[in-house]
């Protein structure tokens, strides 16, 4: 009868149930694993002998059939190594102890039995606690303070002996007992907060602060668009320094899909800023390869991902964004697999008006032809454009005009936005915001009045708005109420909403008047 030992399986962020199945049967002495292993894992069976043979455990003239089971299920990490050792030493009687009910094994190991963490550690952690296990056999991983989990007792082992030894009570492991809570704690209120950039020290901008203010508490998107050295950099930058730091949840995520990247994020109790470049390609910026791994827009979710001189980017890329937008999440499909990831983020882009920068300007003439004009702002395509929530237009600063002696810092606006969330998230009974939340449940929550209705739909008809559009000025009346602590939708809300989005920002406005 074969030996069954648990271990987890990961495709992209979602973990699954491995049953690693060892039996012995008479023949050649080998190893054998079936069930759709990929290179890592069929090179398993040498790191196994090796880390076996350090351990004196006999298999000669055995031959040793491991089945990965669900057979269907490609596998590809090393991370079942310790299950498949365990299940071997099992089978040959070097383990006479029983193995502990409800146990699962995740690690790789060396050739002198040492046991190692892999890429994904964190999502398979969490996909053990969500299939059930209690007991959670696994190396010591200082990538990420992670040591106490509800409902699951981590058991962390160096080496395969210490593993064997635990079994029969001669080894005492470090063990996370299985009703205390995790150490990372509601991080919104237990670590004190760094940031590089500060609204303090942003001169003037006064109107693009209290956009920003708005997207951030509302998880709105923003397009700026200005001349070069207007600020849309900085402003952009010091974004980050006004979003509240992730909860427990939030912060799990993002250290997961970090560790599944195979990337180190210290900061990972802070949204996450990511600003690739223009000359980023598809794949990196949503994801891919022959195994799927996390692009930017992943790497950014719970955070910001900042687009500048967006217009720069290739048109084919950029409007790869279209699901990730709108459905908080990427599919990526391969010959292999497909896997799907979050992709929840605000995303804020930043171009010039025109390919010299100056279309519009108080202080230096355009040099651009209308059809230079045109096809410059053709790509960012109009479905991207629906999409973004705040339009922006800036201007250059007068630096002897302005101080920073006045300028709020960035804690002060952070603590609105955190209200601000706190009212949203009692709203909607979950962690969630204005920007993502069903139009449904939007409309169910905050209903606008006659006047408020036709006052929009008169604007919506003015400026020729999708239905689209008409929902992102209605959530961001919301969000502004929510700072304003009023519970209804304002008559201010709705028209400051308005102002934010009817900008001369507007790509579809210089399209028009782009034959003047």
């Amino acid at each position: 009868m074969a030996t069954v030992v648990s271990s987890i399986g990961l495709k992209g962020m979602e973990g699954y149930r491995v049953q690693v199945e060892v039996q012995l049967l008479p023949g050649v002495e080998g190893i054998c694993i079936v069930g759709l292993p990929d290179a890592s894992v069929k090179e398993s069976k040498d790191r196994v002998l090796a880390a076996l043979y350090a351990y004196d455990c006999e298999i000669a003239d055995k031959r040793i059939i491991i089945n990965l089971s669900p057979a269907e299920q490609k596998k590809n990490s090393p991370i079942f190594d310790l299950a498949m050792a365990i299940g071997i030493m099992k089978e040959t009687g070097d383990i006479k102890d029983p193995i502990p009910d409800a146990a699962a094994f995740l690690g790789v190991l060396s050739l002198d039995g040492s046991i190692k963490p892999v890429e994904g550690m964190l999502p398979a952690i969490m996909a053990a606690k969500k299939a059930g296990y209690k007991v959670l056999y696994l190396p010591p991983i200082h990538e990420f303070p992670l040591t106490h989990i509800d409902g699951l007792e981590l058991r962390f082992a160096e080496t395969l002996q210490d593993v064997v030894e635990s079994f029969s009570g001669q080894m005492q492991l470090n063990v996370s007992p299985r009703g205390a809570t995790s150490r990372i704690t509601d991080l919104s209120e237990s670590i004190t907060l760094t940031y590089d950039k500060d609204f303090k020290h942003v001169l003037g901008h006064k109107q693009a602060k209290r956009a920003l203010e708005i997207a951030a508490a509302g998880g709105h998107n923003v397009l700026m668009v200005g001349p070069p050295g207007c600020g849309k950099s900085l402003l952009a930058e010091t974004f980050q320094s006004i979003l509240p730091p992730l909860k427990q949840e939030g912060s799990f995520d993002v250290m997961s899909i970090y560790q599944l990247a195979g990337m180190t994020n210290e900061k990972h109790q802070l949204p996450p800023y990511r600003a690739p470049h223009h000359s980023a390609s598809a794949v990196s910026l949503i994801g891919g390869g022959a195994n799927p791994k996390p692009g930017e827009v992943t790497l950014a979710h719970h955070g910001v991902l900042f687009l500048d001189e967006m217009a720069e980017f290739p048109k084919r890329t950029l409007d790869m964004l279209r699901q990730p937008l709108e459905m908080g999440r990427v599919t990526i499909s391969r010959a292999a697999s497909t896997v799907t990831y979050p992709a929840q983020f605000i995303l804020i882009g930043a171009m010039n008006p025109c390919p010299c920068g100056y279309l519009g300007s108080r202080h230096r003439y355009c040099t651009c032809s209308p059809k230079q004009v045109l096809a410059y702002t053709n790509r960012v395509s109009g479905p991207i454009e629906d999409r973004m929530d705040v339009l922006l237009t800036l201007n250059t600063v007068a630096l002897e005009q302005e101080s920073s002696e006045g300028n709020e810092p960035s804690s002060g606006i952070r603590s609105r936005v955190q209200a601000a969330r706190n009212i949203q998230y009692a709203r909607f009974n979950r962690d969630i915001t204005n920007s993502v939340v069903s139009n449904e449940q939007l409309s169910h929550c905050s209903r606008l009045n006659d006047d408020q209705q036709k006052m929009l739909q008169q604007w919506a008809s003015q400026y020729h708005w999708s239905t689209r559009v008409q929902m992102k000025i209605l959530r961001l009346a919301r969000t502004i109420s929510d700072l304003s602590g009023h519970e209804n939708i304002s008559n201010e809300a709705i028209w400051e909403a308005v102002t934010l989005r009817r900008s001369n920002a507007s790509l579809g406005q210089k399209r028009m008047t782009a034959d003047h």
